[in-house]
Protein backbone atom coordinates (compact mmCIF):
# COMPACT_ATOMS: atom_id res chain seq x y z
CA UNK A 1 0.00 0.00 0.00
CA UNK A 2 1.23 3.48 -0.89
CA UNK A 3 2.40 5.74 1.87
CA UNK A 4 0.73 9.11 1.22
CA UNK A 5 2.90 12.09 2.04
CA UNK A 6 1.04 15.32 2.68
CA UNK A 7 3.12 18.12 4.15
CA UNK A 8 1.85 21.47 5.35
CA UNK A 9 4.54 24.09 4.85
CA UNK A 10 4.09 26.76 7.50
CA UNK A 11 0.67 28.05 6.47
CA UNK A 12 0.30 31.38 8.24
CA UNK A 13 -3.26 32.60 8.77
CA UNK A 14 -3.40 36.35 9.08
CA UNK A 15 -6.17 38.71 10.12
CA UNK A 16 -7.72 41.27 7.74
CA UNK A 17 -6.31 44.06 9.93
CA UNK A 18 -2.80 42.67 9.50
CA UNK A 19 -3.29 42.50 5.77
CA UNK A 20 -4.37 46.13 5.55
CA UNK A 21 -1.29 47.29 7.44
CA UNK A 22 1.24 45.53 5.25
CA UNK A 23 3.21 47.68 2.80
CA UNK A 24 4.45 46.06 -0.39
CA UNK A 25 6.35 47.01 -3.51
CA UNK A 26 4.86 46.24 -6.91
CA UNK A 27 6.08 46.40 -10.47
CA UNK A 28 3.50 47.30 -13.09
CA UNK A 29 3.64 48.02 -16.80
CA UNK A 30 4.13 51.74 -17.31
CA UNK A 31 0.98 51.80 -19.45
CA UNK A 32 -0.89 50.35 -16.50
CA UNK A 33 0.61 52.96 -14.19
CA UNK A 34 -0.71 55.74 -16.40
CA UNK A 35 -4.16 54.14 -16.22
CA UNK A 36 -4.00 54.11 -12.41
CA UNK A 37 -3.14 57.82 -12.42
CA UNK A 38 -6.36 58.46 -14.35
CA UNK A 39 -8.42 56.75 -11.61
CA UNK A 40 -7.13 58.20 -8.33
CA UNK A 41 -10.52 57.79 -6.66
CA UNK A 42 -9.96 54.03 -6.53
CA UNK A 43 -6.35 53.94 -5.32
CA UNK A 44 -4.73 55.44 -2.24
CA UNK A 45 -2.96 58.65 -3.26
CA UNK A 46 0.44 57.56 -1.92
CA UNK A 47 0.29 54.48 -4.16
CA UNK A 48 0.43 56.67 -7.25
CA UNK A 49 3.94 57.96 -6.55
CA UNK A 50 6.39 56.17 -8.83
CA UNK A 51 9.68 54.93 -7.38
CA UNK A 52 11.48 54.42 -10.67
CA UNK A 53 10.67 53.48 -14.28
CA UNK A 54 12.81 51.24 -16.47
CA UNK A 55 12.19 49.07 -19.54
CA UNK A 56 8.51 50.00 -19.56
CA UNK A 57 8.05 48.85 -15.94
CA UNK A 58 7.17 51.21 -13.07
CA UNK A 59 7.71 50.59 -9.33
CA UNK A 60 5.06 51.59 -6.77
CA UNK A 61 4.83 51.20 -2.99
CA UNK A 62 1.33 50.18 -1.90
CA UNK A 63 -0.66 48.88 1.05
CA UNK A 64 -2.07 45.39 0.75
CA UNK A 65 -5.52 46.99 0.76
CA UNK A 66 -4.72 48.55 -2.65
CA UNK A 67 -4.13 45.24 -4.42
CA UNK A 68 -7.74 44.35 -5.17
CA UNK A 69 -8.44 47.77 -6.65
CA UNK A 70 -5.30 47.76 -8.80
CA UNK A 71 -6.15 44.26 -10.02
CA UNK A 72 -9.68 45.34 -10.96
CA UNK A 73 -8.50 48.39 -12.87
CA UNK A 74 -5.85 46.39 -14.73
CA UNK A 75 -8.42 43.78 -15.70
CA UNK A 76 -11.02 46.29 -16.88
CA UNK A 77 -8.57 48.53 -18.73
CA UNK A 78 -5.88 46.13 -19.96
CA UNK A 79 -7.35 42.59 -19.79
CA UNK A 80 -4.57 41.51 -17.41
CA UNK A 81 -4.85 39.36 -14.29
CA UNK A 82 -3.60 40.81 -12.05
CA UNK A 83 -1.32 42.97 -14.32
CA UNK A 84 1.37 43.58 -11.72
CA UNK A 85 3.82 41.70 -9.52
CA UNK A 86 4.24 41.99 -5.75
CA UNK A 87 7.71 42.22 -4.18
CA UNK A 88 8.97 42.31 -0.61
CA UNK A 89 11.59 45.03 -1.11
CA UNK A 90 12.60 47.87 -3.40
CA UNK A 91 15.71 45.94 -4.45
CA UNK A 92 13.58 42.97 -5.48
CA UNK A 93 11.29 45.26 -7.47
CA UNK A 94 14.27 46.88 -9.19
CA UNK A 95 15.61 43.45 -10.15
CA UNK A 96 12.26 42.72 -11.78
CA UNK A 97 12.79 45.69 -14.11
CA UNK A 98 15.76 44.02 -15.77
CA UNK A 99 15.09 43.08 -19.39
CA UNK A 100 15.67 40.40 -20.32
CA UNK A 101 15.64 38.72 -16.89
CA UNK A 102 18.72 36.72 -15.86
CA UNK A 103 18.62 33.19 -17.23
CA UNK A 104 18.34 30.47 -14.62
CA UNK A 105 21.39 28.21 -14.61
CA UNK A 106 19.46 25.21 -15.92
CA UNK A 107 20.12 22.84 -18.75
CA UNK A 108 17.92 23.92 -21.65
CA UNK A 109 15.90 21.31 -23.49
CA UNK A 110 16.58 20.22 -27.05
CA UNK A 111 12.99 19.62 -28.07
CA UNK A 112 12.17 16.35 -29.78
CA UNK A 113 8.86 14.68 -30.60
CA UNK A 114 9.30 10.90 -30.56
CA UNK A 115 7.10 9.50 -27.78
CA UNK A 116 3.84 9.07 -29.67
CA UNK A 117 2.65 5.89 -27.96
CA UNK A 118 2.81 7.58 -24.56
CA UNK A 119 1.16 10.74 -25.85
CA UNK A 120 -1.65 8.73 -27.42
CA UNK A 121 -2.29 6.80 -24.23
CA UNK A 122 -2.40 9.93 -22.09
CA UNK A 123 -4.54 11.89 -24.51
CA UNK A 124 -7.07 9.06 -24.72
CA UNK A 125 -7.79 9.54 -21.00
CA UNK A 126 -8.55 13.27 -21.25
CA UNK A 127 -12.33 13.63 -21.04
CA UNK A 128 -14.80 16.49 -21.15
CA UNK A 129 -16.87 14.99 -18.33
CA UNK A 130 -13.95 14.86 -15.89
CA UNK A 131 -12.86 18.41 -16.58
CA UNK A 132 -16.43 19.69 -16.41
CA UNK A 133 -17.03 18.04 -13.03
CA UNK A 134 -13.91 19.61 -11.51
CA UNK A 135 -14.76 23.07 -12.88
CA UNK A 136 -18.21 22.84 -11.33
CA UNK A 137 -16.90 21.62 -7.99
CA UNK A 138 -14.53 24.57 -7.73
CA UNK A 139 -17.13 27.06 -8.96
CA UNK A 140 -19.45 25.87 -6.18
CA UNK A 141 -17.25 27.54 -3.57
CA UNK A 142 -18.63 30.96 -2.63
CA UNK A 143 -15.30 32.37 -3.75
CA UNK A 144 -11.67 31.30 -3.74
CA UNK A 145 -10.21 34.70 -2.86
CA UNK A 146 -6.84 34.57 -1.18
CA UNK A 147 -7.91 36.02 2.20
CA UNK A 148 -11.18 34.12 2.69
CA UNK A 149 -12.14 30.91 4.46
CA UNK A 150 -13.59 29.55 1.21
CA UNK A 151 -10.34 30.48 -0.55
CA UNK A 152 -8.50 28.29 1.92
CA UNK A 153 -11.12 25.54 1.61
CA UNK A 154 -10.78 25.60 -2.18
CA UNK A 155 -7.04 25.03 -1.94
CA UNK A 156 -7.59 22.19 0.51
CA UNK A 157 -10.16 20.64 -1.83
CA UNK A 158 -7.59 20.60 -4.64
CA UNK A 159 -5.01 19.09 -2.30
CA UNK A 160 -7.45 16.35 -1.31
CA UNK A 161 -8.48 15.71 -4.94
CA UNK A 162 -4.91 15.36 -6.16
CA UNK A 163 -4.01 13.22 -3.18
CA UNK A 164 -6.94 10.89 -3.87
CA UNK A 165 -6.11 10.60 -7.56
CA UNK A 166 -2.50 9.64 -6.83
CA UNK A 167 -3.11 7.49 -3.73
CA UNK A 168 -1.97 4.34 -5.57
CA UNK A 169 1.36 5.85 -6.59
CA UNK A 170 4.41 5.48 -4.34
CA UNK A 171 6.24 8.06 -6.48
CA UNK A 172 3.67 10.81 -5.82
CA UNK A 173 3.23 13.27 -2.95
CA UNK A 174 1.06 16.34 -2.36
CA UNK A 175 1.78 19.33 -0.16
CA UNK A 176 0.30 22.67 0.72
CA UNK A 177 2.80 25.49 0.20
CA UNK A 178 2.22 28.13 2.85
CA UNK A 179 2.40 31.89 2.37
CA UNK A 180 2.10 34.96 4.59
CA UNK A 181 -1.61 35.23 3.69
CA UNK A 182 -4.37 32.71 4.41
CA UNK A 183 -4.58 30.74 1.17
CA UNK A 184 -1.84 28.16 0.45
CA UNK A 185 -0.67 27.00 -2.95
CA UNK A 186 -0.82 23.28 -3.78
CA UNK A 187 2.01 21.20 -5.27
CA UNK A 188 1.82 17.60 -6.52
CA UNK A 189 5.17 15.94 -7.21
CA UNK A 190 5.59 12.81 -9.34
CA UNK A 191 9.17 11.66 -9.03
CA UNK A 192 11.20 11.11 -12.18
CA UNK A 193 12.55 7.61 -12.76
CA UNK A 194 15.72 8.41 -14.70
CA UNK A 195 16.50 12.14 -14.34
CA UNK A 196 14.70 13.12 -11.12
CA UNK A 197 16.71 16.31 -10.65
CA UNK A 198 15.26 17.72 -13.89
CA UNK A 199 11.83 19.23 -13.24
CA UNK A 200 8.87 19.93 -15.52
CA UNK A 201 6.26 22.30 -14.01
CA UNK A 202 2.61 22.60 -15.02
CA UNK A 203 0.62 25.28 -13.21
CA UNK A 204 -2.68 27.11 -12.91
CA UNK A 205 -4.01 29.51 -10.28
CA UNK A 206 -6.61 28.40 -7.76
CA UNK A 207 -7.94 31.74 -6.49
CA UNK A 208 -10.85 33.76 -7.85
CA UNK A 209 -12.11 37.32 -7.59
CA UNK A 210 -15.14 39.43 -8.39
CA UNK A 211 -13.18 42.67 -8.41
CA UNK A 212 -13.56 45.53 -5.95
CA UNK A 213 -14.42 44.43 -2.45
CA UNK A 214 -14.06 40.68 -2.87
CA UNK A 215 -14.08 39.13 0.59
CA UNK A 216 -15.95 36.75 2.86
CA UNK A 217 -19.33 35.93 1.35
CA UNK A 218 -18.73 37.63 -1.99
CA UNK A 219 -19.76 35.38 -4.87
CA UNK A 220 -16.84 34.77 -7.25
CA UNK A 221 -17.24 31.35 -8.92
CA UNK A 222 -14.21 31.74 -11.21
CA UNK A 223 -15.31 28.84 -13.41
CA UNK A 224 -13.14 29.86 -16.35
CA UNK A 225 -10.69 32.01 -14.36
CA UNK A 226 -9.17 29.70 -13.35
CA UNK A 227 -11.12 26.63 -12.29
CA UNK A 228 -10.77 25.60 -15.93
CA UNK A 229 -6.96 25.57 -15.70
CA UNK A 230 -6.94 23.62 -12.44
CA UNK A 231 -9.49 21.18 -13.87
CA UNK A 232 -7.43 20.68 -17.02
CA UNK A 233 -4.32 19.87 -14.97
CA UNK A 234 -6.37 17.57 -12.75
CA UNK A 235 -7.45 15.50 -15.73
CA UNK A 236 -3.82 15.21 -16.88
CA UNK A 237 -2.99 13.88 -13.41
CA UNK A 238 -5.86 11.41 -13.73
CA UNK A 239 -4.55 10.31 -17.14
CA UNK A 240 -1.07 9.72 -15.71
CA UNK A 241 -2.48 7.47 -13.00
CA UNK A 242 -4.98 5.68 -15.27
CA UNK A 243 -2.30 4.75 -17.80
CA UNK A 244 0.49 3.96 -15.33
CA UNK A 245 2.72 6.55 -16.97
CA UNK A 246 6.19 6.87 -15.38
CA UNK A 247 8.11 10.03 -16.34
CA UNK A 248 11.88 10.12 -16.67
CA UNK A 249 11.96 13.66 -15.25
CA UNK A 250 10.14 14.88 -12.16
CA UNK A 251 6.72 16.42 -12.71
CA UNK A 252 5.37 19.23 -10.53
CA UNK A 253 1.69 20.16 -10.83
CA UNK A 254 1.03 23.49 -9.09
CA UNK A 255 -2.11 25.33 -8.04
CA UNK A 256 -1.01 28.89 -7.28
CA UNK A 257 -2.59 31.04 -4.57
CA UNK A 258 -3.24 34.79 -4.87
CA UNK A 259 -2.67 35.20 -8.60
CA UNK A 260 -5.38 37.83 -8.91
CA UNK A 261 -3.57 40.23 -6.57
CA UNK A 262 -0.13 40.33 -8.15
CA UNK A 263 0.87 36.72 -9.00
CA UNK A 264 1.89 36.29 -5.38
CA UNK A 265 1.81 32.51 -4.99
CA UNK A 266 3.69 31.73 -8.19
CA UNK A 267 6.18 34.53 -7.52
CA UNK A 268 7.06 33.07 -4.13
CA UNK A 269 7.44 29.56 -5.54
CA UNK A 270 9.43 30.56 -8.63
CA UNK A 271 11.75 32.72 -6.51
CA UNK A 272 12.27 29.84 -4.09
CA UNK A 273 13.06 27.41 -6.91
CA UNK A 274 15.54 29.90 -8.36
CA UNK A 275 17.26 30.48 -5.01
CA UNK A 276 17.54 26.73 -4.39
CA UNK A 277 19.01 26.15 -7.84
CA UNK A 278 16.19 23.81 -8.85
CA UNK A 279 16.73 22.49 -12.37
CA UNK A 280 13.39 23.43 -13.90
CA UNK A 281 13.67 22.60 -17.60
CA UNK A 282 10.23 23.81 -18.63
CA UNK A 283 7.09 25.48 -17.27
CA UNK A 284 3.56 25.41 -18.73
CA UNK A 285 0.87 27.82 -17.49
CA UNK A 286 -2.85 27.17 -17.97
CA UNK A 287 -4.96 30.18 -17.03
CA UNK A 288 -8.42 30.07 -18.67
CA UNK A 289 -8.91 27.16 -21.05
CA UNK A 290 -12.67 26.79 -21.50
CA UNK A 291 -14.12 29.82 -23.30
CA UNK A 292 -14.09 29.42 -27.09
CA UNK A 293 -14.46 33.01 -28.25
CA UNK A 294 -12.04 33.42 -31.17
CA UNK A 295 -11.32 31.87 -34.55
CA UNK A 296 -8.32 29.76 -33.54
CA UNK A 297 -8.44 26.95 -31.00
CA UNK A 298 -5.31 27.79 -29.01
CA UNK A 299 -3.42 31.08 -28.73
CA UNK A 300 0.25 31.15 -27.79
CA UNK A 301 1.22 34.08 -25.58
CA UNK A 302 4.32 35.48 -27.24
CA UNK A 303 5.42 38.10 -24.68
CA UNK A 304 7.13 37.19 -21.40
CA UNK A 305 7.48 33.61 -22.61
CA UNK A 306 10.16 31.49 -24.30
CA UNK A 307 10.01 31.42 -28.09
CA UNK A 308 11.73 28.03 -28.46
CA UNK A 309 9.31 26.30 -26.12
CA UNK A 310 6.39 28.12 -27.76
CA UNK A 311 7.48 26.61 -31.08
CA UNK A 312 7.69 23.21 -29.39
CA UNK A 313 4.07 23.57 -28.24
CA UNK A 314 2.93 24.56 -31.70
CA UNK A 315 4.70 21.48 -33.06
CA UNK A 316 2.95 19.32 -30.45
CA UNK A 317 -0.41 20.64 -31.61
CA UNK A 318 0.49 20.05 -35.25
CA UNK A 319 1.69 16.51 -34.50
CA UNK A 320 -1.00 15.31 -32.10
CA UNK A 321 -4.03 17.58 -32.73
CA UNK A 322 -3.49 18.61 -36.33
CA UNK A 323 -7.15 19.55 -36.77
CA UNK A 324 -6.66 22.48 -34.38
CA UNK A 325 -5.49 25.96 -35.31
CA UNK A 326 -2.98 27.98 -33.31
CA UNK A 327 -2.78 31.76 -33.15
CA UNK A 328 -0.64 34.28 -31.28
CA UNK A 329 -1.58 36.79 -28.59
CA UNK A 330 0.22 39.51 -26.62
CA UNK A 331 -0.80 39.50 -22.97
CA UNK A 332 1.07 42.45 -21.46
CA UNK A 333 3.08 42.82 -18.29
CA UNK A 334 2.41 40.27 -15.51
CA UNK A 335 -0.91 39.12 -16.97
CA UNK A 336 -0.67 35.64 -15.40
CA UNK A 337 1.61 33.34 -13.42
CA UNK A 338 3.90 32.57 -16.36
CA UNK A 339 5.42 36.01 -15.71
CA UNK A 340 6.66 34.87 -12.28
CA UNK A 341 8.73 32.10 -13.85
CA UNK A 342 9.89 34.31 -16.72
CA UNK A 343 10.97 36.92 -14.18
CA UNK A 344 13.23 34.31 -12.54
CA UNK A 345 14.79 33.33 -15.87
CA UNK A 346 12.96 30.02 -16.41
CA UNK A 347 11.63 28.69 -19.73
CA UNK A 348 7.85 29.15 -19.70
CA UNK A 349 4.90 29.08 -22.10
CA UNK A 350 1.29 30.16 -21.74
CA UNK A 351 -1.28 28.82 -24.22
CA UNK A 352 -4.54 30.75 -23.88
CA UNK A 353 -8.18 30.19 -24.81
CA UNK A 354 -8.75 33.20 -27.10
CA UNK A 355 -7.30 36.39 -28.51
CA UNK A 356 -7.70 39.79 -26.89
CA UNK A 357 -10.97 40.50 -28.68
CA UNK A 358 -12.58 37.16 -27.89
CA UNK A 359 -11.65 36.32 -24.32
CA UNK A 360 -14.28 35.56 -21.67
CA UNK A 361 -16.02 38.83 -20.67
CA UNK A 362 -17.65 37.20 -17.64
CA UNK A 363 -14.43 36.73 -15.66
CA UNK A 364 -13.97 38.69 -12.42
CA UNK A 365 -17.76 38.79 -11.95
CA UNK A 366 -20.44 36.65 -10.33
CA UNK A 367 -21.25 35.45 -13.85
CA UNK A 368 -18.02 33.52 -14.48
CA UNK A 369 -19.94 30.26 -14.43
CA UNK A 370 -19.72 27.02 -16.36
CA UNK A 371 -23.00 27.89 -18.07
CA UNK A 372 -21.42 31.05 -19.48
CA UNK A 373 -18.62 28.96 -21.00
CA UNK A 374 -21.16 26.90 -22.92
CA UNK A 375 -22.10 24.52 -20.10
CA UNK A 376 -19.40 22.03 -21.11
CA UNK A 377 -15.62 21.60 -21.07
CA UNK A 378 -15.08 20.91 -24.75
CA UNK A 379 -12.58 23.73 -25.22
CA UNK A 380 -10.54 22.66 -22.18
CA UNK A 381 -10.11 19.17 -23.67
CA UNK A 382 -7.85 20.70 -26.33
CA UNK A 383 -5.60 22.15 -23.64
CA UNK A 384 -5.68 18.93 -21.63
CA UNK A 385 -4.43 17.00 -24.63
CA UNK A 386 -1.76 19.61 -25.31
CA UNK A 387 -0.61 19.43 -21.68
CA UNK A 388 -0.53 15.63 -21.87
CA UNK A 389 1.66 15.81 -24.98
CA UNK A 390 3.91 18.37 -23.28
CA UNK A 391 4.38 16.02 -20.32
CA UNK A 392 5.13 12.96 -22.43
CA UNK A 393 7.52 14.68 -24.83
CA UNK A 394 9.39 16.91 -22.35
CA UNK A 395 9.50 14.58 -19.33
CA UNK A 396 9.63 11.52 -21.66
CA UNK A 397 9.25 8.09 -19.97
CA UNK A 398 6.60 5.57 -20.96
CA UNK A 399 3.47 3.75 -19.89
CA UNK A 400 4.14 1.30 -17.07
CA UNK A 401 7.88 1.89 -17.07
CA UNK A 402 10.63 4.21 -18.15
CA UNK A 403 12.80 4.60 -21.21
CA UNK A 404 15.86 6.80 -21.34
CA UNK A 405 14.96 10.08 -22.98
CA UNK A 406 16.62 11.24 -26.18
CA UNK A 407 15.60 14.82 -25.44
CA UNK A 408 19.08 16.21 -24.77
Amino acid sequence: MKKIICTLLVVSFVTPAALLAQELWITIGSDGYQTLREKPEFIARQALEAHGERNGITILKVDESNLSGISTIMHKSHNRCGGFMVHQSLAEAQAAQLSPPPTAANRLASYTIDNSATVSALQSQITEANIRATIQSLANFTNRYYTTSTGVAGAQWIRDKWQLLTSSRSDASVQLYGHSWAQPSVILTIQGQVQPDEIVVLGAHLDSTAGFGTGEGTRAPGADDDASGIATLTDVINAIVATGYRPDKTLKFMGYAAEEVGLRGSAAIASNYRSQGSNVVGVLQLDMTNYFGSNSDIYMTIDYTNSAQNTFLRDLVQTYQSHLSVGNVNCGYACSDHASWHNQGFVVSYPFEADNSGYNRYIHTINDTLANSGGNANHSVKFGKLAAAYVAELAKGSIGGSRHSSAW
